[in-house]
């Protein structure tokens, strides 16, 4: 099973999800795709995810996108799973400060405030040193605009690590990894 979580005011609807989601289609294994849309709360979207891996029914694999990323960090420590992570939030609680206030997703129109108290949401699932970096698979590119790669680099020193040149914070290679992310999953 394959549980991607989207980035922050992002969507099942997002290119990565959709390109993910059809490409397990196309290869026969489409079922074992999930992807929620994730509440503004991080603690919310923590239990959402927590409560699916509870319940899957297959081993559960993670990839998650910035936002993502930083829950899908937590949860692989948490759980003992492989996760990989592309262009991720590696302080969340720090780089999302600044967008404290009225929100609106970006693929569902739908308008949500993010408060302080979902700022301190972050700050409590924190992962502060990774146990085991082997569990996961880090793909940046360089010239993410929105975070800086080489926060991503240092905190997940040890695990497999794609560094790409240029690039922005949508991932531009994203189609060129789907089958090696299916493979990580050992799906495929």
């Amino acid at each position: 099973m394959i549980l991607y979580l989207h980035g922050f005011t992002s969507a099942p609807q997002s290119h990565k999800a959709r390109a993910l989601q059809a490409r397990m289609a196309a290869r026969g294994c489409g079922d074992r795709f999930v992807c929620p849309q994730l509440p503004p709360s991080p603690r919310e979207a923590i239990a959402l995810a927590d409560g699916f891996i509870a319940r899957a029914p297959a081993p559960v694999t993670l990839v998650g996108s910035s936002l993502g990323g930083y829950y899908a960090t937590w949860l692989a420590e948490h759980h003992d799973l492989d996760a990989v992570l592309v262009n991720p939030a590696v302080v969340a609680h720090l780089s999302l400060q600044q967008f404290v206030g009225p929100q609106t997703n970006l693929y569902t129109g739908e308008r949500f405030d993010f408060t302080a108290g979902h700022v301190e949401e972050l700050r409590a699932v924190e992962v502060a040193r990774i146990a085991k970096p082997e569990r996961f698979w880090l793909l940046v590119e360089e010239g993410d605009e929105v975070l800086d790669y080489r926060q991503a680099v240092e905190k997940y020193r040890g695990a497999r690590q794609t560094v790409l040149p240029g690039g922005d914070h949508s991932f531009t290679r994203w189609p060129d990894y789907l089958d090696d992310i299916i493979a990580f999953a050992g799906l495929g």
